[in-house]
This record gives C-alpha cells, sequence and structure tokens, in this order.
C-alpha cells in the first residue's frame, strides 16, 4: 500500500508542475511579438485597410493570443500569404501561428509538419452565380460550365470531386491569388465563381459592384472547419493557441464579455472565478500567469462577439451563427472545460 501511495503522490506532483515556456514561446517573448499569418485580404477574416490596420474573425486570434501571452494584442507582426505560400511559411518558421480561414483535413494535419488547434468556423463550399444566369441550385449547373477557383486550395479538389461525381465535366480556370480569381469572376471570364460560403459571401460584400447581381446557391458540396495551425515539435505554444481558442469559447458560454471582464471577477461562479484565475491558477499549466484569458477578452471579446463583429450579424456580412453556435444553442462549437 505504502508503494502505491508513492506512485500516486508523485504522479500528482508530475502533473501540479507548472509548464515550462518552449522555444516558440521564448522566441515570442525575446521579439515582442507574434508572427501571425494572414490572408491577403478577405473580408470578414483578415483584411487591412488603407492604413494598415488588421480587422478579421482570424485577425483577432492572433490579437487574443497576443494578449494573453505579451498582454499586448498589438504586439503581432501580420504576414499576408496565398494559399500556396501559407504551409510552407509555417514550417519554415517565418511565422509563428497560421491564422488564414484554412480547413482542417488528415492529409494537412498528418503529413505537412503542422498541428491544426481547433475550428473557429465551421463552413462548407459552394458557387456563387450572376443573377442573370437563373441558376437557383447546383442540380441546374449545366455540363462544361467554366468555374473560376483559386489553386492550392481544398476547393480546387472539391470543384475535381464535385464533377466527376454529378458527372458535370465542370471546366476549372483557376488562379494563384484569390484577387485574381474573384477578377475573372467578375469580369465574366468564368460563369460561376466556388469557394467556401463565408468566402463567397465577403467577395460579394466587397468586390461586386452591385451584391444583389449574385446569388450564393443554396447547397454545399463539403465539410469546411478553418482554424489556426502551429508547427509541431513545440507541444507547450500548441497548448496555448489551443486553449486561447478555446477559452474564447468557454467565456462566451459563460457570460465573460469585453466589456464586464474586470468585473466578473467578482463572481461566485465556480467556472467563471476559475477562467477569470480567481480561485485557480490555470496559466501555470500554459507557462503564463491567471489572468492570461481575461485579458484575451479585454482585448478581442469573447468567440460570440469576435464572430458578430467580424462576420455575424454587427457585419457587413451578416452570416448566421448556425453551426458556429455554442452547443448549448444548437451549434458545433464546444469547448473541453478549463479547470
Amino acid at each position: 500500500m505504502k508503494k502505491l501511495g508513492l506512485v500516486v503522490a508523485t504522479a500528482l506532483a508530475v502533473a501540479a508542475i507548472p509548464a515550462h515556456a518552449g522555444k516558440v514561446l521564448d522566441g515570442i517573448k525575446s521579439k515582442g511579438q507574434i508572427v501571425c499569418g494572414v490572408n491577403t485580404g478577405l473580408a470578414g477574416f483578415s483584411q487591412a485597410d488603407s492604413q494598415g490596420n488588421w480587422t478579421g474573425l482570424d485577425v483577432d486570434v492572433c490579437r487574443a493570443i497576443a494578449a494573453a501571452v505579451l498582454n499586448d494584442a498589438n504586439k503581432v507582426k501580420w504576414v499576408p500569404l496565398t494559399a500556396q505560400q501559407r504551409f510552407t511559411a509555417l514550417q519554415s518558421g517565418e511565422i509563428d501561428i497560421l491564422s488564414r480561414n484554412t480547413t482542417w483535413t488528415m492529409s494537412r494535419d498528418a503529413s505537412l509538419g503542422v498541428h491544426f488547434t481547433g475550428v473557429t468556423y465551421y463552413d462548407g463550399q459552394g458557387f456563387m452565380a450572376p443573377v442573370k444566369m437563373k441558376v437557383a441550385s447546383t442540380k441546374k449547373i449545366a455540363k462544361g460550365t467554366t468555374v473560376c477557383v483559386q489553386t492550392g486550395t481544398t476547393t480546387e479538389k472539391n470543384l475535381t470531386d464535385f464533377s466527376r461525381t454529378n458527372k458535370l465535366d465542370l471546366k476549372p480556370i483557376v488562379f494563384e491569388k484569390q484577387e485574381a480569381a474573384t477578377g475573372a469572376y467578375f469580369s465574366g471570364r468564368c460563369a460561376l465563381f466556388t469557394t467556401d460560403v463565408s468566402g463567397l459571401a465577403s467577395i460579394r460584400s466587397k468586390d461586386a459592384k452591385n451584391p444583389a447581381e449574385h446569388v450564393i446557391l443554396p447547397e454545399l458540396i463539403s465539410k469546411e472547419p478553418l482554424g489556426p495551425s502551429v508547427r509541431r515539435g513545440d507541444d507547450e505554444w500548441f497548448a496555448i493557441v489551443k486553449w486561447v481558442v478555446y477559452g474564447l469559447l468557454e467565456a462566451e458560454e459563460y457570460g465573460l464579455t469585453q466589456a464586464n471582464a474586470d468585473k466578473m471577477a467578482d463572481s461566485t461562479d465556480p467556472v467563471v472565478m476559475r477562467l477569470t484565475g480567481k480561485s485557480e491558477d490555470t496559466g501555470k499549466h500554459l507557462g503564463l500567469d491567471k489572468e492570461w484569458l481575461v485579458r484575451a477578452v479585454k482585448a478581442v471579446g469573447n468567440y460570440g462577439e469576435i464572430f458578430d463583429r467580424n462576420v455575424g450579424s454587427k457585419s457587413p456580412l451578416n452570416l448566421p451563427r448556425g453551426s458556429n453556435n455554442l452547443w448549448s444553442k444548437g451549434g458545433l462549437q464546444y469547448a473541453p472545460p478549463i479547470r
């Protein structure tokens, strides 16, 4: 019994040891900023204005991490990347995190030397067509139709699968950059445009001369769970990014917002007390301090606030929460407990 007790005590002691920083976090602290890879320009997700100020859901993820790690959401260097550049930039160490509307797939997760850290937007691929074409459904797409698509994406592969499955012999016209693909579509070079539905809504809102002249077909042809990823080989950094994302979800579930984050520190709710660091120092498991999550929420809001501001009801895109609602409200967003 004494031996068993010693084993249990040792296991508990090991479990309680605070995490050490890890090479990536050490490097971030040394240079005083997080290097975040983002889209070259996708409204609602990552886009810079004329002054070089970046906004979007993917942008806010990086800003939340910077707040948690460096106590300043503005300590981020933005690196705009095309679809073809993004994984090379992450693998080479040019960026610390890739937060660029990127689909989590098995081949990417298992063979590219990266770890996906969670899903920040559940999406699906669709098609956009000019209203004048009178195509109300993917079932009405004619054989041999030309489709603008960005190369180096799951979108291109999904288009091929959809065409083959439905014997449509669609004619992809591929472009390396998103801007080139959308420009070709709006100039009439392609009959249809395909990408994730959130992207279609963004492109229609931002780039169409008259958004009402373009319709997004109702059917989805794929699953596109989008989320940030990090390089393999640094479990400590992987854990930080993962739990900041989960923390933003947990904050929404328990009513911790950008406006009330300080006030909620007086809550007697056991979960809120853990989230705010009042009753338990969860940060020590990540190599951070106990107020890591409060700083993240004060900087960008909880997940619901981030969603609404960038792509939801308070944004020009006005996308419904749908699958991106919390699990308690019929959606798929579910965070493991922070405890």
